[in-house]
């Protein structure tokens, strides 16, 4: 019997030689079976979940095959009855120090009376004392991340008819990044604030910025932009790669009264240009190139093409002189040089209403113009406490997630960091890379964000081996659905430390629906809606199906959401998310547009968009559901997607399986054994589906921020595409 045949055998019933034939050499197939009958023994009597718990923390050290981690994570869970075991259980002695443990170990009772018991079996709990107790759950929060505001709100909470959900912090008065910029409680402004290296630097030094230095940068910045008379309120664009300059940039356009423009350094000059005018851009900072594997690759040229307004350059290169500006564009030496130098440390901060705004982002955009989605004062605030809350960011963290300020995750990761007194990592280079795994392992990150492609890329190239992340406490995941086998890989690089799901949009400044480390954490799903939201999951007649009920549908919020958009710059906000949606409790529910379940079990899955869904035998099916299951067949896949073709004489949806192999020469020969193991092995979803054709693709279309375009291989497959198909 063979490793693949053997995966799914039950724990007791796997041996020292399937273990060897799973990759242990022969004394360490011994070993680990020995470890395992030990685990069996001792707490088999506790349930799979204990077992596979004691298993992952004393036995799966990332140098044993992952073939034997995933024997024995599937041993353990043979048979049983769901679809989403544990890949992770809280220990109640490590619970107490997170966040939240902290805080309810001190207040519990204050928060929940004779409820309270404990920090992992009181979570649920406080989850519903943060939807309906707003005013104390805030409160509480704000004075954890020690927010500070000029002028006190007059309450967290008020109703009024002109803001969606009600008014948050009316009255008050504050700004982002000054909040950014002073040291949090239990920290002090010599402490780390941004760790980072360049790639192909890899053994030598890190480098930081304290919170001081970080603080005269900002400051240094905001000075000079006040020095080139734009209005107080003038939005300013920002292409760059996300680098400790275009952090310092991004906080000093706040600082001052401005307005960041976020765009991402991959776009191409009509791209910026779309951005650019919708957002009436005064001016954008970029650099001449990227820098990547010794390769310059174009950026200041771009910019040009794009006809953007004043362009302040910075030189990639430290002080080699940029040739070539534009009349009215200016190299960052001549920008910093305005200033008066002697006020140059120190910047009064523009204090503003918590409405004002602060960044313009933008939707990936893949189908026409992308929508303008403002940030005001109080996105930072979700963004920050989303990452106190769910990914326990603590003072003296450190956090890392390679992004781009194009995208939410870039400015969520200065407002997570910084705002709950943790270090930014930062690598100026590519994530998919062994530079990149040893800069998390020298960084002692204890944060690691990522979306799913980096975390398969990883995996596929095994450019972590070797490298030491004991020190990462969680990972987070967002952008995408992921994948069991690949998750599981993760976690156990880091001695098994969970992965936080992660799900929201730029249009509410982080996440409704994530994971906790006071909740079992199970591979590719969620286990709670987000602190203070409240979602639904609503039928196939658009209404709301009963709170904590099993089902799938459309996944519709509760509007009361803090920092949630209010407005939209170029579309009728109202038409984008309230139009014909439903009410619950005198108000209309918020559109989001994911297709959703939750388990009997209380997890969350997620089926990907709500138009990404298919009708097969006249079953509506979502193709991330069936992705899961063909992902799993053969190991020679890297990934697949599932797209439902009309045949060209009318009927029924055919299904189509587009596939992606890790190994690029792989036999059309293949593909009929290929088709038959995914019909076998969808009979388990449903016996009715059944694989019409098999597509060899040598990569997925994605969107910039990485999300799988099926639109565009279901025109392309309805069109009878030229590939190969059986």
């Amino acid at each position: 019997m063979g490793p693949a045949a053997a995966a799914h055998m039950p724990l007791a019933a796997i041996t020292a030689d399937d273990l060897a034939a799973a990759g242990a050499d022969g004394g360490a197939a011994a070993g680990l079976h020995s470890a395992l009958r030990r685990a069996l023994d001792a707490r088999g009597g506790d349930g799979p979940a204990a077992v596979w718990g004691e298993l992952s923390r004393t036995v799966l050290r990332p140098s044993v095959p992952f073939a034997v981690h995933r024997m024995l994570y599937y041993g353990c869970y043979a048979g049983f009855p769901s679809a989403t075991p544990p890949a992770w259980t809280p220990d109640p002695e490590e619970a107490v120090l997170t966040n939240v443990g902290r805080v309810l170990e001190a207040r519990g009772r204050e928060f929940l009376g004779e409820k309270y018991k404990d920090p992992i079996t009181t979570f649920g709990n406080f989850y519903k004392f943060s939807v309906e107790n707003p005013e104390a759950y805030w409160k509480m929060v704000f004075e954890e991340m020690g927010i500070t505001f000029s002028v006190e709100p007059s309450c967290i909470l008020r109703e009024n008819d002109a803001y969606p959900g009600g008014e948050w912090l009316p009255g008050a008065v504050l700004n982002a990044a000054a909040n950014c910029l002073t040291a949090k409680p239990g920290r002090n402004s010599n402490d780390v604030a941004i760790v980072w290296r360049d790639e192909g630097k890899d053994s030598e030094p890190l480098n930081f910025v304290t919170l001081e230095e970080l603080r005269k940068k900002v400051c240094l910045v905001a000075n000079a932009l006040d020095a080139l008379n734009l209005a107080k309120g003038s939005a300013i664009a920002i292409d760059m790669p996300m680098n400790v300059n275009a952090v310092v940039i991004y906080l000093a356009i706040v600082l001052a009264g401005y307005v960041v423009v976020s765009i991402a350094d991959s776009f191409a000059a009509p791209a910026i240009s779309m951005r650019l005018k919708i957002s009436e851009a005064k001016a954008i900072f970029t650099q001449d190139y990227i820098l990547r594997d010794d390769k310059e690759l174009p950026l200041y040229s771009r910019v040009v093409e794009a006809e953007a307004p004043m362009a302040i350059v910075i030189p990639v290169r430290g002080s080699m002189p940029i040739k070539g500006l534009r009349a009215d564009d200016l190299s960052w030496e001549d920008f910093l040089g305005r200033i008066d130098y002697t006020k140059a440390d120190n910047y009064t901060a523009v204090e503003q209403p918590a409405y004002a705004f602060t960044n313009v982002l933008f939707s990936s955009g893949t189908t026409g113009e992308p929508k303008a989605i403002p940030w005001t004062h109080l996105t930072p605030l979700k963004s920050a406490a989303d990452g106190w809350c769910h990914m326990d960011i603590r003072r003296g963290d450190v956090v890392a997630w390679p992004t781009n300020l194009g995208w939410m995750m870039g400015p969520w990761l200065v407002y997570a960091s910084l705002l709950n007194g943790a270090s930014m990592a930062l690598y100026n280079g590519s994530p998919n890379s062994s530079g990149f795994a040893k800069f998390v392992q020298d960084a002692k990150v204890t944060m690691l964000g990522l979306v799913p492609s980096i975390a398969r890329s990883w995996k596929s190239t095994d450019c972590t081996a070797g490298f030491d992340w004991s020190t990462i406490r969680c990972f987070s995941s967002s952008g995408e659905a992921s994948i069991v086998d690949d998750y599981l890989w993760l976690m156990g690089r880091a001695c098994y430390k969970p992965v936080i799901e992660y799900c929201g949009g730029t249009e509410i400044g982080g996440g409704f629906v994530a994971g906790s480390l006071l909740q079992p954490q199970a591979l590719s799903a969620f286990s709670t809606p987000a602190m203070g939201c409240n979602l639904f999951i609503l039928d196939n007649n658009v209404n709301p199906l009963p709170q904590d009920s099993v089902g799938t549908g459309e996944l519709a919020l509760d509007p009361t959401f803090l920092g949630a958009s209010t407005t939209l710059l170029n579309a009728d906000h109202h038409e984008v998310y309230f139009s014909g949606m439903p009410e619950w409790n005198g108000k209309v529910l918020r559109r989001h547009g994911d297709e959703f379940e939750r388990t009997a079990e209380g997890y969350y899955r997620a089926h990907g968009r709500a138009d990404d869904t298919m009708n097969l035998g006249g079953i509506k099916v979502s193709s991330i559901e069936i992705e899961r299951i063909c992902n799993r067949v053969n190991d020679a896949i890297l990934e697949t997607a599932a797209i439902g073709v009309p045949p060209l004489g009318g009927g029924p949806e055919q299904l189509t399986i587009a596939v992606v192999f890790k190994d690029q020469s792989s036999q059309v020969e293949d593909l009929n054994q290929l088709k038959l193991a995914f019909n076998t092995a969808l009979k388990k979803l449903n016996p009715l589906f059944k694989v019409s054709s098999v597509v060899v693709v040598p990569s997925l279309p994605r969107t910039a921020s990485n999300k799988v375009m099926r639109r565009v291989l279901r025109k392309e497959f309805t069109q009878q595409s030229k590939h190969s198909k059986i």
